[in-house]
């Protein structure tokens, strides 16, 4: 009787595992499948091969141009976050200011309750006087600033886990704190900061609300906002045009992903995962 009840709970816990592997996989075999079908539908099927909708989809002018412009605003976007949220996060990990935890963990707070979303009337009006409408400038802070806070606090546990004996070393014999941070601590949170790069480019990637508002030229819109025109004047989807995009707009970042996945690895530090 017992084995009996071991096999079924095996079974129902292989089903239920196969059931929701299922699930998320259908969406990624029909990304996989829907661009080579000639006459793509919602639901996943054996496509009828087919390279027209590739050629179909670069004859809109405004393709690779959106393409360029995702590589800028995220490689920028995630290189100010990077850069900044280190300072941050080094200044905060090794100098003790009153209040330090709480001011961490209110930015964090803020930033989490005050969406881009909530914000972007203040936003666009900050924009609109300093003349940052339609540049990729206006994008690539109002993202970042968006973004700074999570960055800072993640980046603060790895500076937390290294070891301070290094830098104390280094400071007797002359080393500046700048020079301390470029040439020991920076090498020892590598992790790190591949770790907040990696979520920064994937976050400004995949932004929909800041770029529609604050670009007005098609020729500086990302992807993401590229791939909202991608309907019928009657507002129904081209999916074979839609899915080829998404196809192409998903490659980079997972190839970018996988990469650093495999030269650093993944981890999180402190309180959130070791």
């Amino acid at each position: 009787m017992t084995d009996a009840r071991r096999a079924v709970g095996v079974i129902m816990r292989a089903t239920f595992l196969a059931a929701v592997l299922g699930f998320f996989s259908l969406p990624l075999l029909w990304l996989a499948s829907a661009p080579f079908d000639a006459h793509p539908t919602i639901t996943a099927s054996v496509p009828s091969l087919t390279l027209a909708n590739f050629r179909s989809l670069l004859d809109n002018p405004y393709v690779l141009s959106s393409l360029r412009n995702s590589v800028i605003q995220a490689a920028a976007s995630a290189a100010l976050v990077v850069v900044l949220a280190a300072l941050a996060a080094y200044a905060l990990s090794r100098v003790r200011v009153p209040g330090r935890d709480a001011l961490l963990y209110v930015l964090l707070l803020l930033s989490s309750v005050v969406t881009g979303t909530a914000a972007m009337v203040p936003l666009f009006e900050l924009a609109t006087r300093l003349n940052l409408i339609d540049t990729h400038l206006g994008v690539v802070l109002t993202l970042s600033g968006g973004l700074l806070p999570a960055a800072i606090f993640i980046l603060k546990d790895f500076m937390d886990a290294t070891p301070t004996s290094y830098e104390e070393s280094a400071r007797v014999f002359g080393a500046s704190p700048l020079q301390i941070l470029g040439h020991i601590v920076i090498p020892l949170v590598r992790p790190g900061l591949a770790t907040i790069a990696v979520w920064a480019v994937a976050n400004v990637w995949g932004s929909f609300l800041q770029p529609f508002i604050l670009l007005r030229d098609p020729d500086k819109a990302p992807g993401s906002v590229i791939l909202y025109t991608l309907y019928t004047e009657g507002g129904s989807p081209r999916l074979d045009l839609i899915s080829t995009f998404s196809l192409l707009y998903s490659l980079p970042v997972v190839v970018m992903y996988v990469f650093v996945s495999r030269r650093y690895g993944f981890r999180f530090h402190g309180g959130i995962k070791r």
